[in-house]
C-alpha cells in the first residue's frame, strides 16, 4: 500500500524529481486558485502546497493517469489523504461559493478515487485479486457513497480521552452511528510530540493494546507515526512482534464473519463495529458507553483495556433480549442476571448487569453470542491458528 492526497508541491529545487506534477497541473489550469487566478498556496507544515480543482473534469481525468501509475507499478491500495483544507475565499473552475464547496470537496476527493479503482477492477475482469482499495478521512454527507473505506485521522499516541487511543473507539462508534459504517484507525496512534518539556511517546504498551482494539475493527493497520524514532514500533523488538502476529490471527480469524458484516453495510449502511445503543437503546446504562466497549456486529462484543497498567476490565451485559455471552478464552458464560464461573459480580441493573473481567495483554476481553454460529467457527479458527 502507499500514500496519496489533492495536494501538490513546487519542485523547481528538487534534482531527483521524475515529474513536475504541481508545474503539470499549473499548465492545465487545474489548481485551485486565488482571487488574482494564480495557484492558492497554503501552508502545510514546513512548505506551501496547492490543491488540485476537482470542480474541473480535467482535474479528475488528470488525477486518475497518476493513482494508475501506482496501481501500474503494483500498488494494490492507498491512504487518501486530506481534502478538508479547501481555502474559505478560493476562486474554482465551477464558479461556485467556497464556502458551500469546503464540505463538497471531500465528497469529490473520494469520487475521483472510487471511479478510478471502479474503473481497475472493471478491466481487470473476473480476477478480483486485481483489484485496489483506498481510506479516506475527510468527508461529508455522500462520503460514504464513494469512499470505500475510511479511517479516523491522526489520534495522539496516548491513553488520552479526548485525543489518544480511548478517543480512536468513541471516533469508530459515532462514525458509525453518522453513515461511516466501514473505518477503523491507526493502530499505536500518529501524533508523537517529543520536546524537553511535553513529551508523547507510543509505548510498548500502548502500541500492544492498540493492536488488540484494531484485531476487532475492519482493518487492522499499524503506522509508524509522524516521529518514527520516538515511537515503539510493532518491530522493535521480539515481545512486540509476536503480539503482531497474534493479534492479525484473532483479525484473520472472523474473517468470514467480516465479509458477512462489510455485506451488510453495504446493503443496510449498518457499521461492522457498533455501539450497544444500535441493540439496546432503552437501557439507560448502555446510553453512557463512550468507549468502554462495542459490538461487533450482533454476535460479537469487545470490551478493550484502554488505561495504562490495567489488566482487567469492567464489561456490561445487557440481558434485555435474554442472550448470555461466553468469554472467547475462558469459556466462562456471563447471561441472564448471573455469571458462571470464578469472580465477583457487579450490582444488577434493570436491564443488564457488570462484571469484572481478566484481560492480560494478548487475551483482550471478547465475547460471542451463546448459541450464536460465529461462535463455534471463531473459536475454531483461533484454534487453528494456534492462538488458543
Amino acid at each position: 500500500m502507499t500514500y496519496c492526497n489533492p495536494c501538490l508541491v513546487p519542485m523547481g529545487e528538487k534534482g531527483n524529481a521524475r515529474r513536475h506534477l504541481y508545474e503539470e497541473a499549473k499548465e492545465l489550469g487545474i489548481l485551485v486558485r486565488d482571487e488574482a487566478g494564480e495557484p492558492y498556496m497554503m501552508p502545510n507544515t514546513a512548505f506551501d502546497v496547492a490543491m488540485l480543482d476537482f470542480t474541473n473534469p480535467e482535474a479528475s481525468s488528470w488525477f486518475k493517469g497518476i493513482l494508475r501509475g501506482m496501481a501500474d507499478e503494483g500498488v494494490s491500495g492507498w491512504m487518501a489523504d486530506f481534502g478538508e483544507g479547501l481555502p474559505l475565499d478560493a476562486r474554482l473552475h465551477s464558479g461556485e461559493d467556497p464556502v458551500a464547496a469546503h464540505n463538497r470537496y471531500p465528497e469529490l476527493w473520494a469520487r475521483v478515487n472510487r471511479e478510478f479503482a471502479d474503473e481497475w477492477k472493471s478491466e481487470a475482469g473476473e480476477d478480483e485479486e486485481e483489484g485496489v482499495v483506498f481510506f479516506v478521512r475527510a468527508g461529508f454527507r455522500e462520503s460514504s457513497r464513494w469512499a470505500m473505506l475510511f479511517w479516523e485521522g491522526d489520534q495522539m499516541v496516548s491513553w488520552q480521552a479526548n485525543d489518544g487511543i480511548k478517543s480512536s473507539v468513541v471516533g469508530l462508534l459515532s462514525g458509525g452511528l453518522s453513515g461511516i459504517p466501514l473505518n477503523h484507525s491507526d493502530a499505536g496512534g500518529y501524533c508523537t510530540v517529543d520536546l524537553p518539556l511535553l513529551r508523547y511517546r507510543r509505548s510498548e504498551e500502548l502500541l500492544m493494546r492498540w493492536m488488540e482494539v484494531n484485531a476487532f475493527t475492519v482493518v487492522f493497520r499499524t503506522h509508524e507515526g509522524n516521529k518514527p524514532g520516538s515511537n515503539c514500533q510493532f518491530y522493535s523488538n521480539s515481545r512486540i512482534l509476536a503480539h503482531f502476529a497474534r493479534c492479525a490471527k484473532m483479525y484473520k480469524a472472523w474473517e468470514f464473519y467480516r465479509v458477512q458484516l462489510v455485506e451488510e453495510a453495504a446493503e443496510k449502511g449498518l457499521p461492522v463495529a457498533r455501539h450497544l445503543f444500535l441493540h439496546y437503546p432503552e437501557d439507560r446504562r448502555v446510553q453512557e458507553l463512550t468507549y468502554q466497549q462495542f459490538l461487533v456486529g450482533t454476535e460479537m462484543m469487545v470490551v478493550p483495556v484502554l488505561d495504562k497498567g490495567r489488566t482487567a476490565v469492567t464489561a456490561y451485559f445487557p440481558t434485555s433480549d435474554g442472550g448470555s455471552w461466553r468469554h472467547v478464552w475462558t469459556g466462562e458464560e456471563f447471561g441472564g442476571g448471573h455469571r458462571s464461573g470464578h469472580g465477583s459480580v457487579g450490582e444488577a441493573t434493570v436491564h443488564g448487569f457488570q462484571a469484572e473481567v481478566t484481560a492480560d495483554v494478548g487475551c483482550p476481553a471478547v465475547f460471542v453470542r451463546v448459541g450464536s454460529p460465529v461462535r463455534e467457527r471463531f473459536v475454531r479458527n483461533l484454534r487453528d491458528l494456534g492462538v488458543i
